[in-house]
């Protein structure tokens, strides 16, 4: 199986080679990944139960239709796309021994995987943008951050992620893959996908796209919520309330702590690649896909004190509710 190849000699130079299989090769001779696929199932179900219950609340607590929210409700969504998208196909392909993947299913699964990553980063971005002006310029900030504003924002970013990818797959449909189909990867990896037709194809397009994405993707948003929190820490010391002071640190310090989970191990990833072992680059990158959309809900919204609010509001109204549907008429 590991052997898996197309043959170069078929075809001319001018003919695209389209394989029918692509193997996904996962995790290579490590021990016990039995109870490892256990755990991603079970991350996988808090992230779906969590991020649910976050969609719901907000949609039913008119409270929260703030343009903050659009924001927070889009990230809950991503984090759920992105999970489902994701962990079933991991588990089932590596459970179950099912790591052939076709040709047309790899090139959507990266489209998806890679989509909602995207808009992950573009969303903790996004509430970058609403705590920068929430804290730095407060008086303004009802003016800037608006329903209007706040749907542009998502609404361009998901286009602009959507365009990118199209524009990733598009490059990929233009290569030959003549000779190994085995992709070193836990699902249908950009990279490893389109190393593998470098003996037979001109991957420069695709090389280069890849460094843009990672520039777009990682690099640019990190850049700019590193200089946001360098103006919220200057604009901290101009509060003088310190219970003022004190709120704003807690919602700062919630979103920190998801963009350095998110961050962080991808960036390190990327830069600590050649002397990282592939096992252990695999396993890292793919607790990094699961683990923030499990930690968002928990971390950034049920620590919210207005949401808290709004879920006991919620809950007293549903115990009202039953209770009257109990009384006798």
């Amino acid at each position: 199986m590991s052997s898996l190849t197309s043959d170069p000699n078929q075809t001319d130079i001018n003919t695209i080679i389209r394989p029918t299989y692509f193997l996904i090769s996962g995790f290579i001779d490590i021990p016990y990944m039995k109870y490892y696929y256990f755990f991603l199932c079970f991350v996988y179900i808090i992230s779906l139960v969590g991020n649910t219950f976050v969609m719901t609340g907000i949609y039913l607590d008119r409270s929260l239709h703030s343009p903050k929210y659009i924001a927070v409700f889009n990230l809950a969504f991503t984090d759920v796309c992105e999970s489902t998208a994701l962990v079933p196909k991991l588990l089932d392909m590596f459970l179950f021994s099912r790591q052939l993947i076709s040709y047309d299913q790899c090139l959507t699964s990266l489209f998806f995987v890679f989509l909602f990553i995207t808009m992950q980063s573009f969303n903790l971005t996004i509430l970058s943008y609403d705590r920068l002006v929430a804290i730095c310029c407060p008086l303004r900030y009802h003016m800037m951050v608006t329903h209007r504003s706040m749907l542009q924002l998502t609404g361009a970013a998901w286009t602009f992620a959507v365009l990118m990818l199209l524009i990733s797959v598009c490059l990929i449909t233009r290569l030959s893959f003549c000779r190994s189909l085995v992709i070193n990867s836990y699902f249908c990896d950009h990279g490893p996908l389109f190393r593998l037709a470098a003996p037979c194809s001109d991957v420069v397009p695709n090389i280069v796209m890849s460094e843009i994405n990672t520039c777009i993707v990682l690099y640019l948003p990190m850049i700019f919520i590193i200089s946001s929190y360098i103006c919220i820490t200057h604009a901290l010391f101009t509060i003088t309330l310190p219970q003022d002071r004190l709120r704003a640190i807690k919602t700062c310090t919630s979103h920190l702590i998801l963009v350095s989970i998110f961050y962080l191990p991808v960036i390190l990833t990327y830069v600590l690649h050649p002397i990282i072992p592939t096992n252990a680059r695999i396993i890292n990158l793919s607790l990094t896909s699961v683990l923030p959309p499990m930690l968002n809900p928990i971390i950034y919204v049920l620590k919210t004190e207005e949401f808290k609010v709004s879920v006991k509001k919620l809950l007293r109204r549903g115990a009202q509710s039953a209770v009257t549907q109990v009384k006798p008429t």
